[in-house]
C-alpha cells in the first residue's frame, strides 16, 4: 500500500485476493498484443454454460493520461480516461458507457501519508455522490464508505472499516450493508520464500443470524506455479493450479466439488491470458 493507509478498496484486499482472485468455474481466454504505437490490445471470451460473453479493449497511454474503450457483445461502449499525478497524490478517472449515457461519472483518487480519500459523482441531473475515506498510516488504518442518492434523498451505502497491517499479518474489521453484516478477516505469511500464505474471513448477518466462515491457504510448487485452496462452512472446497508458463502468461484450472453431496458433478473452470 505504500507509505499512506491506502484507499478504502485497499482494507482486506490481501485476504479477499487470498480467497477469491483467480477462482472460477467458467472458461475465459484473454490475449493481449501491443501495436507499434504502443496501444494495448485486449480480447476477453467467457463461457458460461451455454452463455459466451466477449468484449475488445483498446488501452493507449500518453504521459500520464490512460485512455481504455471497451466494446463488449451486446454492443455496450465503455470508455474511461485516466490522469494519473494530475496533482501531486491526485488521480482523475472519468468514465462513461454508451448507449447509458446516465452513467457518466467523474473520479477523483488523492493519496498522502496519513489519508486516502476517493470521491465520485454521477454526471447527471440527479447524481449518485460516492465518498470513501481512510485516515491513519500503513500499520494502522481507519476508514468509511459512504453513498448517496441525491434524488432518493436517502444513504444508498454505508460500510466502516479498520485494518491492521504487520510485517507478515494483516487484520481487518469491516461493518457492511449499513450495518447488518460484520467482517473479520486475517492473512498471514507463513513462508516469504515460496509465498505460503493463510487466511480467513468470518462473516455475520445479523438479520438472517447467518455466519459465512472461509478459509484458504496458497503455496508456490516452484517460481511459476502456485497452488491455492479455500473451503467454508457450507461445505464447498474449492482449488486451483496456476502456471506462468511464460513471462506475464498464466494458465489456471479451478475445480470445486460440494463436500455435502458429493453425489453431484465437481464443477472445473479453465483460464488463459497470453501477453506479448
Amino acid at each position: 500500500m505504500g507509505k499512506g493507509p491506502g484507499l478504502y478498496s485497499d482494507i482486506g484486499k490481501k485476504s479477499r485476493d487470498l480467497l477469491y482472485r483467480d477462482y472460477q468455474t467458467d472458461h475465459k481466454f484473454t490475449i493481449t498484443t501491443y501495436s507499434a504505437t504502443g496501444v494495448a490490445i485486449t480480447s476477453s471470451g467467457l463461457k458460461k454454460g451455454d452463455l459466451f460473453l466477449a468484449d475488445v479493449n483498446t488501452q493507449l497511454k500518453n504521459k500520464n493520461i490512460t485512455t481504455d474503450i471497451k466494446v463488449d457483445t451486446n454492443s455496450n461502449l465503455l470508455a474511461t480516461v485516466t490522469v494519473d499525478e494530475a496533482a501531486p497524490g491526485l488521480k482523475t478517472i472519468f468514465s462513461c458507457r454508451i448507449p447509458d449515457h446516465s452513467s457518466a461519472k467523474m473520479e477523483l483518487q488523492y493519496l498522502h501519508d496519513y489519508a486516502g480519500i476517493c470521491t465520485s459523482v454521477g454526471l447527471t441531473a440527479n447524481p449518485i455522490v460516492n465518498f470513501s475515506g481512510v485516515l491513519g498510516t500503513n500499520v494502522l488504518a481507519l476508514g468509511t464508505d459512504i453513498s448517496f442518492d441525491t434524488k432518493a434523498g436517502a444513504i444508498t451505502k454505508c460500510n466502516a472499516g479498520l485494518s491492521f497491517t504487520n510485517t507478515d499479518l494483516i487484520t481487518s474489521l469491516n461493518l457492511n450493508n449499513k450495518g447488518d453484516a460484520l467482517s473479520a478477516s486475517y492473512y498471514h505469511i507463513v513462508s516469504p520464500l515460496t509465498s505460503t500464505a493463510v487466511g480467513a474471513e468470518v462473516t455475520h448477518c445479523f438479520s438472517t443470524n447467518e455466519n459465512t466462515i472461509t478459509v484458504g491457504t496458497q503455496h508456490q510448487l516452484d517460481p511459476l506455479t502456485t497452488i491455492k485452496a479455500r473451503v467454508n462452512n457450507f461445505g464447498k472446497a474449492t482449488a486451483l493450479i496456476q502456471h506462468e508458463w511464460r513471462p506475464k502468461s498464466l494458465f489456471t484450472i479451478s475445480g470445486e466439488v460440494d463436500t455435502k453431496a458429493v453425489d453431484k458433478s465437481a464443477k472445473f473452470g479453465l483460464a488463459l491470458a497470453l501477453k506479448p
